[in-house]
């Protein structure tokens, strides 16, 4: 339900109570995200769930549970501004209330945690993405997480990325050249997580309003090579522009990112190249290359079309 995410899709915040969930709700909802509700699970001394009924947070009602905010809201989408260790309970609170789409934003999520919050996904048909991303938006539409609204345009390029701050960059550069984004997905660096790059695919290529699609990538992995594989099986309907991250990483250094792992030539930039280079993808050394292809290949497209 990614693609179909409107102005008037009721969102649901979990951990609203806290300062990020404060602090994010009121952002998202100042963008126009239509926030209807709240969860902050209050604890009494006694240990026991003390209700949060009838109680608000920058205008929006917070319920103890999202049983309760979904029955009172009709929300549909949930971002969790959870903690880590608590970010397993969240997820199964939000699927157990039907929640069809959850978005955690939390670094350090357990990877035993975050392959259960999959399984609970699968089980309830619902779509994650996480364990920690930075978001999701519909520029002009919606934002679900903590993206930039002053890289936030409307337009023809569906971005999708690995790396949060590298995405930022890209995406800013993008829109100060004039050209915005139909769809933003950070599916984060997790070596476990719910929705990856060859899942975005199809979303993209079946999407009218995406013209061309950014993979914002980086060593390790093969979530680039299996988007390559992905892209190719589809037909290519649709150009794929990449930037790879790592160019000068050196090999036996530790990333930053829990899943920029590499296997003999599995997971490297050189690899990530080849496959990509193979599906039809245009691979960049640079920012700036990319974004001078993308002005030029745009531009293009809209000259030829009738």
């Amino acid at each position: 339900m990614i693609a179909s995410l409107s102005r008037a899709t009721p969102v649901l915040v979990q951990g609203i109570a806290g300062r990020m969930g404060r602090t994010h709700a009121a952002l998202m909802a100042a963008y126009g995200t239509n926030i209807v509700a709240g969860v902050a699970a209050r604890t009494n001394t006694a240990g026991a769930a003390a209700r949060a009924d009838g109680a608000e947070i920058a205008g929006i009602p917070v319920f103890p549970d999202c049983a309760r905010a979904v029955a009172a809201t009709g929300a549909v989408v949930s971002v969790a501004l959870t903690p880590p260790a608590e970010t397993l309970a969240a997820a199964r609170d939000a699927f157990a209330a039907g929640i069809r789409l959850l978005v955690t934003v939390a670094e350090g999520v357990p990877a035993h945690d975050a392959l259960r919050i999959g399984a609970a996904a699968r089980a309830a048909r619902a779509t994650w993405v996480g364990a920690s991303t930075p978001g999701l938006a519909i520029p002009g539409k919606v934002k679900l997480g903590f993206l930039p609204d002053v890289a936030l345009r409307s337009g023809p390029l569906g971005i999708m990325s690995k790396s949060g701050t590298l995405s930022y960059e890209v995406g800013w550069r993008l829109a100060r050249a004039g050209l915005g984004q139909s769809l933003w997905v950070g599916v984060g660096g997790d070596p476990v997580k719910g929705v990856r790059f060859p899942d975005l695919i199809p979303v993209f290529l079946a999407d009218p309003a995406t013209r061309a699609i950014v993979l914002v990538g980086e060593v390790g992995g093969t979530e680039e090579e299996d988007a390559a594989a992905a892209y190719a099986a589809a037909g290519a309907t649709k150009p794929l522009y990449a930037l790879i991250a790592g160019r000068e990483a050196k090999e036996g250094v530790t990333m930053g990112h829990a899943g920029a792992l590499v296997h003999g030539a599995s997971g490297t930039l050189a690899e990530k190249t080849r496959r990509l280079e193979a599906a039809g993808a245009i691979v960049f050394p640079t920012i700036e290359a990319l974004v001078r292809h993308c002005v030029a290949a745009i531009n293009t497209q809209g000259r030829n079309e009738p």
